[in-house]
This record gives C-alpha cells, structure tokens and sequence, in this order.
C-alpha cells in the first residue's frame, strides 16, 4: 500500500470512528489531520472544562490525548485499544485556549503500538505530554465491506 492510500485509509477510519465517538464530540474535538499512524486533535477549552482553579481539568486534557491516539492507533484499519497511558502536565490551560493533540508511532508492531502525544496551546507552548500502548484486539475498525488494512 503507498503512503496516499495509507493516509487514505487512516482518514476513513478515523472519520468512521469519530462519528461513533460520543466523549470527543461533546468537547468539541475536531480531527485535524489523520495519516498513517499519525493523528492531529484540536480542542477549544470551554467554562465547563474548567477546575477549581480555573485551570483546564487534567482529565480533559487526557481525554484530548487519548482521542489523538485512538486515531493514530487505529489508522490501519486494525482496531486498537489503549493497554497503558501516562500523562505529565506541562503547565496549565486555561479558558479559551485552542489545544492541538499531535499523535504520532513510536513503534507499532503486529499486535502492540507505542504511541506519543503532545499537546500545545496556540502559542505553542507545551501543556503536556502523553505515552500510549496500544493493544489491537484481531478485529477491523471499518465494516467488512471496506476491510483494506496496510502491508
């Protein structure tokens, strides 16, 4: 498979898996880019994302990293799920901030991947940082009619 069809693929699968994504709708995530084992994720930190210190909620902050890395561990039509993830927090986001969550192979070997993301505001500054392991889990992300997967 070339790397257009590779991409190809990696923007169906992580459109399909976008439109059954519920949590990265409902903060407003938007796929920015998706390529072979790659993935770019923006988020606008709204008042609901907000902490008692007025700080973006770490939790949202990993549930911005963690939806880049589905999308970049999914990208070859083998569906993943996450094994293992940590998170360091940088320094804080705060309301109205644009994050992107750039997701991008370590390793991906047959069974299991290694993912890492990182997240920046629009000033580019890093917010944190994020390593995922990926376990696929023998079944495919599109419906059977559209089974393409890499070589």
């Amino acid at each position: 498979m070339s790397l257009n069809q590779a991409d190809s693929l990696a923007q169906v699968c992580a459109q399909l898996m976008y439109a059954n994504d519920n949590t990265s709708q409902s903060m407003g995530m938007k796929i920015e880019k998706a390529m072979h084992r790659q993935s770019t994720v923006s988020m606008r930190v709204t008042k609901e994302m907000l902490n008692g210190h007025q700080t973006c909620h770490g939790g949202k902050l990993f549930s911005l990293a963690d939806s880049a890395f589905a999308f970049a561990c999914n990208s070859e039509n083998q569906a993943a799920v996450a094994a293992h993830c940590t998170i360091d927090f940088i320094r804080p986001a705060y309301l109205n901030d644009l994050l992107t969550a750039s997701a991008t192979a370590v390793h991906q070997g047959s069974r299991s991947g290694v993912y890492q993301v990182e997240i920046v505001n629009q000033d580019d500054q890093l917010i944190a940082f994020f390593m995922g392991s990926s376990a696929r889990i023998n079944q495919f992300v599109l419906p059977s009619n559209k089974r393409e997967t890499s070589s």
